[in-house]
């Protein structure tokens, strides 16, 4: 039950932060503060700082295998992200495997340094 607990803390934050970023990120384009350019790089590096946030947390919250955990939570998301493609029926591509792939890549890093700078306990 402990380790449900983490998983769902990290997911929260990981996904609120995607919310949140993207909310942020809309508003200022609707007000034309960003340009589109600058749109479509955010609708990339959200996602891969979310999950990053996400990894770091729970890499936090372990004791051992932060890479491990940080591939579980890349999983969920990505498992999330297309279940909701699916839903919205949008096709699979080249590219969102690339993406798909960056974001494991970035929840394992995020669990990994998250689980560095761990304090060591006595």
């Amino acid at each position: 039950m402990n380790y449900l607990k983490k998983i769902i803390i990290s997911l929260l934050f990981t996904f609120s932060s995607i919310f949140i970023l993207t909310f942020l990120f809309t508003m200022f384009n609707y007000f034309d503060i960003i340009g589109n350019k600058t749109m479509n790089i955010s609708k990339i590096i959200i996602p891969l700082f979310s999950v990053a946030i996400g990894g770091f947390i729970i890499g936090k919250n372990s004791l051992k295998n932060g890479w491990l955990e940080g591939i579980k939570l890349g999983l969920i998301v990505i498992i999330v992200i297309i279940i909701g493609n699916l839903i919205l029926k949008q096709s699979l591509n080249i590219k969102d495997l690339i993406f798909y792939l960056l974001l494991l890549i970035s929840g394992i890093f995020g669990s990994m340094f998250g689980i560095n700078t761990k304090d060591e306990e006595n």
